[in-house]
This record gives structure tokens, C-alpha cells and sequence, in this order.
């Protein structure tokens, strides 16, 4: 059968089958409660939706946030509601589930994330002020360049009026409700192949098609209800499921300036994971790909469901919330959960949603933090622990932290760390050492629960450890960035490089590569223990007494440090003074990546 005739015959179904059950999911459906905790918004979105027009869609007090032109680009956008009429899940259709009818609806999962929030992020909002504050005569150039990533669908940014910033997401217009929907469908969808992966699509140079083509991964979509309902038509993009889409933002190149605004060094790889996993093993863009080679997408937006079982469902139901009878199921699907690592973010929104403007329901948040939980403990590293050659009262232990992701651990914005926290216990359970541990705020504490002078603003720097022997010594994987005297800096734009980046390699980075010296780690001296994929460190420590003693190793990763906080803190705008109150109400405790016990010997030389 052609195309052209399989589409004619399913256009007629759609117009006799579909405007029915239109019908009946409009005046009958509607009604129903959604089952999943997930998509408890879905139907209260389909009812605006069919309160209004099905193209427009329109606030409470009438204002129409549906579309928009891009001023650089002639490019049409619509919020995200829109695409939910049709792939949110609907509890009369089977669509978009898995093998075990969980929903896993794309506007439902993505609702919750920090793409979706992106433009609406507090902390985001925050650095960006403080920002401008140190460098008042690149205002319009901060603005234009963060807004590219984080409110894609209102770029360019004009400049906002003195003593304001981003004052185009400030106002009840169609520019200011799309670029508060963030990172939305139409954006990632709309992205074209044209220049992927090369350094003019960094820092948010991405291309968007004029035609309003929707790309997906999927060859002979039919395109009659997205045509008719969103004026947009399906096409396949293989381009969709590469890594270099994900790279036009999240690889970010800036230019290290004065507090005058003049340029004080060259280009600084600010945020860099494509790179990081281009020189890694788990690159899937060069000729040979290895075996464990997947893309961005395979992690973060994942095909198969929670049991590892790949996805296979129809992509869309009906407007009125029922399964279109000619759609088949169709595979790969992903997940738009965007995996990641920042449940602070979302803890913060969800606490602050109504102050913050956020539409999405507290259980979605709930949903995303578990899944990040998960996400973190399964896919981030792990720990191996043994004791090495036993003198007399000395206990010795060899730790080794392996990095299973495709980047850098942490990777991206300079505010993340990793740490080890080592404790000893003897045989009643009782204290004998601890390096790393914390305290309920998530700041690293010495052996008698003091906070480290690292965690505040000004303090000394941790450094890389080969060997540890002290309480108030901790192996913290992070990175610290130095201006162009080499002094180090929180300011983003005076980065001109790092004084300490031993975040740890992925697995298969080589210094050679291409990307080596974009990716390079500083800081770590000569050591040799640190290599793609791991690094070794050494505890050596004196016990009371010989016996057995309990030893226990755990990774932890925390999104902002205190140290990363407390130097935002110190700069006074109302953005930040915003954020500082939500942060410090939060729960800023780190989150468990993983852990490793030891049950360890120790005999005096006398005895042996």
C-alpha cells in the first residue's frame, strides 16, 4: 500500500472515528480521574484545552500563550499543554504505557523535570543576577546567552531596563508564557541535523526548521491529527536520538572578562559532558563504536521500562483521551523522565510552586525525585574497599571509585561535588574514625562535628588526595575555577580556567584525544591512581586497640555546595536574597551514589 494512500484511508478514519470519540471524551470523559500519580494534572489540562480552541490555548483571564514567532529565526512554537491534549496519558486509552500499563506519557513525565522548569529554576535566576552584578556592562550579552538555553522559546533576550533582569519572562504576553514553558516539546523537536556536534552549535546554536516539522525517530508517521490540531507535521529525524542535539546545550564555551567587561584570557569550557563523552568508551559517533557506546538519549530519556523491558506502545491517543484505532505500537519509545542527578532543584520547585509559578503537581515532583534517586544508585558509580598489608595499630585501606557514566562525575555546572565518606567502627559499634561526614545542612564536618573552613565563603580550597590520615581530611571530587591571575573564582564570566578539576574521568578518556585538553583534569599533582573511569585513594589510620573493626565507605553527590552557596550569597540582589530563603528552608542533604563495607583485622606486631 502507498503512502499516500495509507494516509487518504487513515485521514477518513480519523474524521469518522476520531471526531466520535472526540465527542465522547469531551462530554463524557472528562469526568474521570487520572489513575497516575504522575499525570494528576492531565485532566485538567484537557479541559482547557476543550474549553478553547484546539490550536489556541488560553489562561484564565484570556491571554493566548499558543504561539509565537522566533524573531531569529521565523521558527513557531506552542507551550507544552498543547501536545499534552494528545501525548499526556488519558485513563481511557492505552497509549503510551508500558508492558506493566504504568503511564509513561511524555508531557506527564517531562512536566516535572528541570527541562520543563528550566526558565522558571530560582538558582538559575539567581547566579544570573550575580553575574550582572559583577560585570554591569555585559547585562544584554548574559541575558541573550542564558535565556538561549533556559527560555529557548522567548530568545533573543532583550535587554532588560535598569535595575531589572529577564524582564521579557516578567510580563502576561505570549512571549513571556512560552519562555516560561522552558525547554519545551517544540524546541528539542524542532532542532534540525545541520551542524550537530560541531563547535558552532555549542553554548545554544542550535537550528530550528521554518516548515513547522516535528522530527521524532520513526519513519511513516501519519500526520493528520497533529497537522489539524497544532498545525505541525510529523516527520522522521533520525537526528533526534543523537548525543550532538543534547550537546547545543549542554556544552558551554564562555570568554573570561575583567570587571570592566574586557576579555582577560581566552575561551573557558565552562560545562562540557558531550566532550567528556566523546572521549570515553561509551561514544557512539565514530566508526568503531565499543560495546558499551550509547548516546545522551539512551540514558536519559531511556527506551526501556523500570524492569529494563523494552518499550513498545502506540505514541498518541485521541484529542477526547481514547486510543486511535490505527495506531500500532511502535518502539523505540523514551522515557522523558531527563534522568538526572538534581533532586535539590526539584524539591526546591515543588516546595515554592506557587510563588515560583509552577504548574506541575507536587506527586510529579515526588515521581521525578524517586526516579533521580534511582537513577543516581544504578547508573552513577560504585565503590570497591579492601584492606592492604596490616602493621601493628595501623589499620589501611584502599578505596576505589569507579565512574559508570558517560562524563565527567559530577559533571557540568561548577556548583556539584562527589565525596567520600570512610567511617570505622569497632566491634560494639562505637566511633573510631570518620572522614566526610556531614552535618543536617549537607556541610563536610571534621572527626568531632566542627564544619570545615572549606564551606564557607573565602576558605581554603580541599585538595586532591592520594592519601588520607586525618579526620579533617576528605576526598572531594569537584571543581574550582581560577580567573586570569590564577585566583579562584565563583564568578562564571572571570573563568579562565581551574585551579582543581579531579572530577572523575570517564571511563576510556585519553589525554591525546581531541577533546583531551578541552577535558583535562588540574590539580591532582602526578597521580598515577588517577585514570578514565576510577581513581585509588589510601586511608591509613591508628587504632586504639587490636580486633575487628567495621569499615564502611559511602559516595555522596550534592548539586550546590555550601562553599558554591555561601559566595552567591554574598552578592545582594533580589534573586538571590529569593533563592537563599528557599534554599535554606530545603533539605540540602547530599544524595547516596554508593556504598561498600569492610570487616577489617588489626594485631599488634607482638602478637602475630
Amino acid at each position: 500500500m502507498s503512502t499516500w494512500f495509507r494516509n487518504f484511508t487513515l485521514t477518513v478514519m480519523f474524521l469518522a472515528v476520531g471526531v466520535l470519540s472526540w465527542q465522547l471524551g469531551a462530554f463524557v470523559g472528562n469526568n474521570q480521574e487520572s489513575s497516575s500519580p504522575i499525570a494528576e494534572s492531565t485532566s485538567d489540562t484537557k479541559k482547557d484545552q476543550v474549553s478553547t480552541s484546539l490550536v489556541s490555548l488560553q489562561d484564565s483571564n484570556g491571554h493566548d500563550h499558543s504561539e509565537t514567532v522566533n524573531e531569529s529565526g521565523g521558527s513557531r512554537f506552542l507551550v507544552a499543554k498543547n501536545c499534552a491534549l494528545c501525548h499526556a496519558n488519558s485513563d481511557r486509552a492505552n497509549a503510551m504505557r508500558d508492558s506493566k500499563q504504568r503511564p509513561i506519557g511524555p508531557y506527564d513525565l517531562w512536566q516535572a523535570s528541570m527541562m520543563a522548569n528550566s526558565a522558571r529554576d530560582p538558582f538559575w535566576r539567581a547566579v544570573l543576577s550575580a553575574e550582572i552584578v559583577a560585570t554591569p556592562s555585559k547585562k544584554a550579552l548574559i541575558e541573550e546567552k542564558c535565556t538561549r538555553c533556559h527560555a529557548p522559546m522567548a530568545a533573543p533576550a532583550p535587554e532588560s531596563p535598569k535595575g531589572e533582569i529577564l524582564a521579557h519572562l516578567k510580563k502576561s504576553d505570549q512571549r513571556s508564557h512560552l519562555g516560561l514553558d522552558g525547554v519545551s516539546c517544540t524546541v528539542c523537536h524542532q532542532i534540525t541535523e545541520k551542524g550537530l556536534g560541531t563547535d558552532g552549535s555549542f553554548t545554544g546554536h542550535f537550528e530550528l526548521n521554518k516548515e513547522a516539522k516535528i522530527y521524532g525517530p520513526h519513519a511513516d508517521p501519519f500526520p493528520m491529527p497533529m497537522q489539524h490540531h497544532v498545525g505541525y507535521t510529523p516527520v522522521q529525524g533520525k537526528h533526534i536520538l543523537k548525543s550532538g542535539l543534547c550537546a547545543t546545550c549542554h556544552t558551554l564555551i564562555t570568554t573570561s572578562v575583567d570587571e570592566a567587561g574586557n576579555p582577560s584570557a581566552g575561551e573557558f569550557h565552562e560545562q562540557a559532558p558531550y566532550l567528556e563523552w566523546r572521549n570515553s568508551v561509551f561514544n557512539d559517533e565514530m566508526a568503531s563504536p565499543t560495546k558499551e557506546a550509547r548516546s545522551c538519549q539512551a540514558c536519559h530519556m531511556p527506551t526501556a521500562d523500570e524492569d529494563g523491558n523494552k518499550i513498545a506502545t502506540q505514541l498518541a491517543h485521541n484529542p477526547g483521551g481514547r486510543d486511535f484505532p490505527f495506531l500500532k505500537p511502535r518502539s523505540p519509545f523514551g522515557r522523558h523522565t531527563f534522568s538526572g542527578a538534581n533532586t535539590l532543584m526539584m524539591q526546591i520547585l515543588r516546595d515554592n510552586a506557587k510563588q515560583l509559578g509552577v504548574s506541575a503537581p507536587s506527586s510529579a515532583f515526588d515521581a521525578s525525585i524517586e526516579q533521580s534517586k534511582r537513577f543516581l544508585k544504578k547508573e552513577a558509580a560504585n565503590l570497591d574497599l579492601k584492606q592492604l598489608a596490616a602493621e601493628s595499630g595501623k589499620l589501611k585501606i584502599n578505596v576505589i571509585v569507579h565512574n559508570l557514566g558517560g562524563h565527567k562525575l559530577p559533571t557540568a555546572y561548577p556548583s556539584r561535588r562527589v565525596w567520600i565518606m570512610l567511617e570505622v567502627k569497632d566491634v560494639d559499634g562505637a566511633l573510631i574514625y570518620s572522614s566526610g561526614g556531614f552535618n543536617s545542612s549537607g556541610e563536610l564536618i571534621d572527626g568531632v562535628g566542627q564544619v570545615l573552613p572549606s564551606e564557607m565563603a573565602g576558605g581554603p580550597i580541599i585538595p586532591h588526595h592520594e592519601t588520607i590520615s586525618v579526620q579533617n581530611q576528605v576526598q572531594v571530587y569537584e571543581t574550582i575555577m581560577a580567573d586570569a591571575n590564577n585566583e579562584p573564582t565563583f564568578t562564571l564570566l572571570r573563568g579562565a580556567s581551574y585551579l582543581k578539576d579531579n572530577r572523575l574521568l570517564p571511563l576510556g578518556w585519553k589525554p591525546e584525544h581531541s577533546d583531551g585538553p578541552a577535558t583535562r583534569p588540574f590539580g591532582i599533582r602526578d597521580d598515577s591512581n588517577f585514570e578514565g573511569g576510577s581513581d585509588s585513594i589510601n586511608y591509613e589510620l591508628s587504632v586504639p586497640k587490636e580486633g575487628q573493626y567495621n569499615v564502611k565507605a559511602t559516595l555522596y553527590f550534592q548539586v550546590i555546595s555550601p562553599r558554591h552557596a555561601n559566595e552567591l550569597f554574598g552578592t545582594k540582589t533580589p534573586e538571590v536574597e529569593a533563592f537563599q530563603k528557599m534554599y535554606q528552608t530545603a533539605d540540602r542533604r547530599p544524595e547516596e551514589l554508593a556504598t561498600a563495607t569492610l570487616s577489617a583485622t588489626v594485631r599488634n606486631e607482638v602478637n602475630r
